[in-house]
């Protein structure tokens, strides 16, 4: 009660929220916790480990209702009371009896950076031997999106959609992509997921892109990008959606250097010229520095030439990636500093059930 981040004005307006969004009085908020004011016992609220928001959702309608809340995720945030953690699409272990026969199955591995913990994220009810192959994360409010790639049985693209809520820890089918499409770019913010780019079916590369609002389960295409771009990479710069690079279907694997953003406010895309490097395949491998420009972190040092993916955390980012073909995969830190450079590599040690190859990756702040 006595921390120095305890704000009774913030408590207040997120209490205000949270009544308005759930259309509760206030004489529900009198006890929230038995003996404690109302602002103080948010606050207890506030505190609480997301990995404790499942057992804490289940005391009664009133906490659940809150725990629930998009204004409760943001009141969270706005404190400092969210937790940042790496959630990576990886190659799971073969079986130590076996040999490696086919495709390596996949799965969202999750580290959290305060703690330092591995662990797995149940399978998709639909898909419980693995995820589907080349499908897109992102994340926005505190959710995991999971979208598109090839059926792990078939290899048939495929159109679904699902959201992983980390308080109940239970998956949702919603509702799927307009159009099948693979390698494309996607981004996520504000409870909206954009997509736009990549090829279909007939290998055709697509210039269409799209948003999906998570709370209405509804899409809505938008403007056409100026140029088609195949196995393109999605990044969010502050609040527009920027699909970096990627090829056009008669000039397949000559990369583009050129980027293009989506400007929420406007609602129309900027080409952006000399963004990338125009021999470099962008996938997963873009950072964003500090002042807005893109990065390759494939350049960025020989042990992480190949396969290289980085996952930016606020002061740290987590760096994955081979020094040449058929090497170990490696887990770096890179240190991030207020310029936008960045500080040397630093090996750090993993689980050997975690030390698979990462395909891709993002920050998720539950």
């Amino acid at each position: 009660v006595k921390s120095p981040n305890f704000c009774i004005t913030s408590s207040s307006s997120i209490r205000s929220k949270i009544s308005k969004n759930n259309k509760m009085n206030q004489n529900e908020f009198t006890e929230l916790v038995p003996g404690l004011p109302e602002d103080v016992a948010l606050e207890c609220l506030t505190r609480l480990h997301y990995s404790t928001h499942g057992v804490a959702s289940r005391v009664c309608r009133r906490w659940c209702r809150i725990l629930q809340s998009k204004a409760f995720y943001y009141h969270r945030k706005q404190t400092g009371f969210t937790h940042k953690t790496a959630c990576l699409v990886q190659a799971l272990p073969s079986p130590v009896e076996s040999k490696p026969t086919g495709q390596p199955r996949y799965a969202i591995s999750v580290f959290d950076l305060v703690s330092g913990i591995w662990d797995r994220v149940d399978p998709i009810p639909k898909y419980p031997d693995g995820l589907p192959m080349f499908c897109q994360i992102a994340t926005t409010e505190g959710k995991l999106i999971v979208m598109g790639g090839w059926n792990p049985a078939s290899w048939d693209p495929i159109k679904d959609v699902f959201v992983y809520d980390f308080m109940t820890r239970r998956w949702n089918q919603c509702k799927d992509m307009p159009e099948a499409r693979s390698f494309f770019a996607m981004g996520a913010t504000g409870g909206r997921v954009f997509i736009a780019g990549g090829h279909d079916e007939s290998k055709n590369a697509l210039s269409s892109a799209w948003v999906f609002d998570i709370s209405s389960n509804e899409w809505m295409e938008l403007p056409r990008m100026s140029e088609e771009r195949d196995e393109c990479e999605g990044v969010i710069i502050g609040s527009d959606f920027c699909v970096v690079s990627g090829y056009d279907t008669e000039t397949q694997g000559r990369f583009k250097s050129s980027a293009e953003l989506y400007e929420l406010s406007t609602g129309q895309w900027r080409q952006v010229e000399d963004a990338w490097r125009s021999s470099q395949c962008p996938r997963a491998c873009v950072g964003v520095g500090k002042d807005g420009n893109l990065t390759c972190w494939a350049e960025s040092d020989p042990n992480v030439k190949v396969g290289a993916c980085g996952v930016d955390l606020g002061d740290r980012t987590l760096v994955t990636g081979s020094a040449y073909q058929g090497a170990p995969h490696g887990f770096f830190f890179v240190e991030n500093n207020k310029k936008g450079q960045s500080s040397k590599l630093t090996k750090i040690n993993v689980p050997d059930e975690f030390s698979g190859f990462v395909q891709s990756g993002c920050c998720v702040e539950i």
